[in-house]
């Protein structure tokens, strides 16, 4: 593994700096590159986001990461108007999935969240909708994005208060921290840092990016 240089970044095979947080594994370096920050509007993965940065809670998101195929199988590709319908069958049944985790807390959330994303659809006409509102304003953001700032960076008044509105409406497993977490991956924030090869092309995506 190259080192971390000091300002955070690391500088791959390819002569590319990047983020510090995926250590040069490859499978993190196709998501950092490929997926983090990308900004989403369909409500499908925007689900899967939210349930997954749930199940990452206490874990790396590494780990998350290399199960979510098996996450993906074992809850109907995140398909919540089929995931709000799991009797307690389906949740033993995922209780003795060793490809996912096996959390019986995290497995009974993704159920009850599924029927709270219906209700929200209902009231918003999408996940989309809803989400999006909670995207901050350019001024509230840090005026620079860099190691120091991200690394001491785990919540913000605007992630606060998607939490504090989804646990209102019933969800679960939805702390300010883990909702910080699914406003970086699903690109409402751009927390690539200063000199990544990434940040420019993330910022590109969301100047065009259709709130």
């Amino acid at each position: 593994m190259s080192p971390k240089l000091a300002n955070g970044l690391i500088v791959g095979d390819d002569g590319k700096p990047r983020c510090w947080w995926h250590g040069n594994d490859p499978e993190y370096i196709r998501y950092h590159d490929e997926e983090w920050g990308k900004p989403l509007s369909d409500d499908a993965d925007l689900f899967e986001k939210i349930c997954l940065e749930g199940f990452q809670s206490g874990l790396s998101w590494l780990t998350i990461l290399r199960k979510r195929e098996n996450f993906r199988r074992a809850f109907h590709g995140f398909d919540f108007k089929k995931i709000a319908k799991y009797t307690e069958k389906d949740i033993e049944r995922l209780v003795k999935d060793a490809g996912i985790i096996r959390h019986r807390g995290k497995i009974t959330s993704t159920i009850n969240n599924a029927s709270r994303a219906i209700e929200l659809i209902k009231e918003f006409g999408t996940l989309k909708s809803y989400f999006w509102q909670f995207e901050p304003a350019d001024k509230a953001r840090p005026k620079k994005c860099d190691y120091k700032t991200l690394s001491n960076l785990g919540k913000t008044p605007e992630s606060i208060a998607m939490s504090k509105d989804l646990k209102k409406r019933g969800w679960s497993f939805v702390g300010p921290t883990t909702c910080y977490a699914f406003m970086q991956s699903m690109g409402m924030v751009n927390d690539h840092i200063e000199g990544c090869c990434c940040r420019d092309l993330t910022e590109k995506r969301r100047s065009a990016f259709k709130r």
